[in-house]
């Protein structure tokens, strides 16, 4: 990283120079997008993180230049009054709170490279985001047949692809992150490796159907080292392509509000219908790779029925107690 100083700022190295005054102002044209690139360069993040980090932060580098805020000096108020402008451009909370979080994490590395005191966006208020509540648009068991019987129609990728995210609930970066050496066995089980969100190596079993509509696929693709899932021309398939696939495919189906629809929704539908037929929590929760129970929380729609009550187990173990 090289950071010009000015007003005895931060070094080449991106420390502050001995001797700087507090605050001190990143002098050259770029020096923001270096110091983000060191910030990232920092963490295991995958591609599309990355590149959604450096958006989020160039949107708070643009408002601070409209307003003749200087960013390395930014208060908590200055973060408040962009939050609001976030909201006011209908932003979900969700959204805004990813990205204030994205900027906190990006003045946390500033401080510890001594380019500012105190990270501004640890005081400043942020919008609560019920873990009770995902934005994304659901499927239903139902949808996800008749999605995958189209799927079906549209060829050996587009239902191996579909199958899998369906099947196995993975995110769509780890989808399309694939490589066909990722394919493998292990102890009876067909298996399929990937790199989890925070870069965390995983490994999931594929089921039946998975691994057919992907041998399947494979008949089609070759045995040719690189992407599992490829454009025609042999480059790898994008998200943005598994978006459009996914709407294009739910609208032929039939499927309510499928201009709605994203590969997030498979993941949720897979997270909500394993909830539905009893799979432990903590089974979910490693499937999908969450570090935290309460991210899983949020797909099991049963969580308030009334009937699992464990007040409920608890007079029933005290009677038999009584009674025996």
């Amino acid at each position: 990283m090289h950071v010009v100083p000015r007003q005895g700022g931060l070094s080449p190295d991106g420390r502050r120079q001995a001797g700087s005054g507090q605050g001190g102002e990143l002098a050259v044209v770029g020096a923001a997008e270096q110091v983000t690139e060191a910030w990232l360069a920092n963490r295991r993040l995958s591609e599309h993180t990355r590149t959604a980090y450096r958006r989020d932060v160039g949107v708070w580098l643009a408002w601070c230049a409209e307003r003749g805020v200087e960013p390395l000096r930014a208060s908590f108020l200055d973060v408040n009054a962009y939050a609001r402008g976030l909201e006011a451009r209908k932003l979900a909370a969700s959204t805004v709170a990813r990205k204030l979080s994205g900027l906190s994490s990006w003045y946390d590395f500033l401080v510890k490279i001594r380019a500012v005191e105190g990270n501004p966006v640890g005081g400043a208020d942020r919008p609560y985001v019920s873990r009770d509540h995902s934005s994304t648009v659901g499927l239903s068991p139902e949808e996800v047949d008749a999605l995958l019987a189209v799927a079906a129609e549209a060829g050996p990728r587009s239902f191996a692809a579909l199958t899998i995210l369906a099947d196995l609930g993975l995110r769509v970066g780890e989808l399309v992150g694939l490589d066909l050496v990722d394919l493998g066995w292990e102890r009876g089980h067909r298996t399929v490796r990937f790199v989890g969100k925070g870069g965390k190596p995983r490994r999931r079993a594929l089921t039946g159907s998975a691994a057919e509509a992907l041998d399947a696929y494979l008949a089609e693709r070759g045995d040719q080292a690189g992407p599992l899932f490829t454009t025609s021309s042999g480059a790898r398939l994008d998200r943005h392509a598994i978006f459009r696939l996914i709407r294009r495919l739910a609208a032929k189906a039939g499927i309510p509000g499928a201009e709605r629809l994203s590969p997030h929704s498979l993941r949720h539908a897979f997270a909500t219908t394993a909830r539905a037929e009893g799979v432990a929590l903590e089974d979910v929760q490693d499937a999908m790779g969450h570090a935290d129970p309460r991210t899983t929380r949020r797909y099991d729609r049963d969580r308030h029925n009334l009937d699992r009550d464990p007040a409920y187990r608890i007079a029933a173990a005290r009677a038999r107690r009584a009674g025996g």
